[in-house]
């Protein structure tokens, strides 16, 4: 390891942007390498060797990303927190991936978020992860630009209560509106395949805490989640009137000026919505970029 040190230190920067690059949804369609390896789940694929000096455009063998056959997940166990020593690669803080700069935040413990969760399969299994860990699609796993590697956290899907814990081992999802990916076997456990996204609750895990004081699953009420584009917060309520009124007469959707508490500190935040799906968010996010505006965050409630 110590004479592969120095390859890997120059690579580690390539890692972070290919192993947790721009991942595009899969196709429901299995690959047509299918089980071609002679897989099982938790299998490696033994047939090819990673090669980390080549770009990323020809670093993976399948051009787009897919999925295999439906899996049985009730014969997959879930990984259970432990405390582990921080990755040695991966956890550089800040870095910058398309032109967006992201800090690793020092623990797990209390990382409460809601968003939108995608996930990532046949392209990148068997490949190194900006851990350098191998990318196993049947491991309930999952990629943040945020949490430390390796950590744990619980994901819950907020429309049907389904929850899973995953081990945080991979950077990314760097696609606009993402807040996780999750690895194939975590998707399907909580229903986010075949769909393709998902909205989410991603609660981190304090491994230090006994097991039975794990965060419980995110009791859901509703089926339907509100999906909501935030441009703005402002101390100055005018500001704020400004920009809905701007977004209104653009014609995006409902507007909403509201009152919240951001660090200590009364503003008015500007949303969009709710919005009816992921992929119209997608859309409308494009458009507000498109008028010149930063880039809104997203918001489930």
């Amino acid at each position: 390891m110590r004479a592969a040190g120095a390859v890997a230190l120059a690579l580690a920067a390539l890692l972070l942007a290919a192993c947790g690059s721009h991942r595009t949804k899969p196709s429901q369609a299995g690959s047509r390498h299918g089980g071609a390896w002679g897989q099982s789940p938790g299998g490696a694929r033994d047939d090819f060797h990673d090669d980390l000096s080549k770009p990323q455009s020809s670093r993976y063998r399948d051009g787009k990303d897919s999925v295999p056959p439906p899996l049985d997940v009730s014969k997959l166990v879930e990984p259970v927190p432990k405390v582990e020593p921080r990755s040695l690669y991966g956890n550089k803080s800040p870095y910058t991936v398309l032109g967006r700069t992201y800090r690793v935040l020092p623990s797990a413990r209390g990382y409460n978020e809601r968003g939108i969760a995608s996930f990532y399969g046949n392209k990148f299994h068997g490949y190194k992860t900006s851990s350098l860990e191998t990318y196993d699609m049947y491991a309930f796993s999952a990629a943040s630009t945020t949490l430390p590697l390796p950590s744990y956290a619980r994901v819950t899907n907020l429309e049907n209560g389904k929850s899973v814990i995953v081990r945080v081992n991979d950077r990314g999802p760097f696609h606009d509106n993402r807040l996780i990916d999750l690895s194939y076997a975590a998707a399907v456990k909580i229903g986010v395949y075949p769909k393709g996204t998902g909205l989410v609750e991603v609660r981190g895990i304090d491994p230090a805490q006994p097991l039975q004081e794990l965060p419980p699953p995110t009791v859901v009420t509703s089926g339907h989640p509100g999906i909501y584009l935030q441009v703005g917060a402002f101390a100055d309520a005018d500001n704020a009137d400004r920009l809905a009124q701007r977004l209104r007469q653009a014609n995006l959707g409902a507007v909403q000026v509201s009152a919240a508490v951001i660090n200590g500190k009364q503003v008015r935040r500007v949303r969009v919505g709710p919005l009816a799906s992921v992929d119209r968010a997608d859309q409308v996010t494009a458009r507000i970029e498109g008028m010149g505006l930063p880039r809104p965050q997203v918001a489930v409630d």
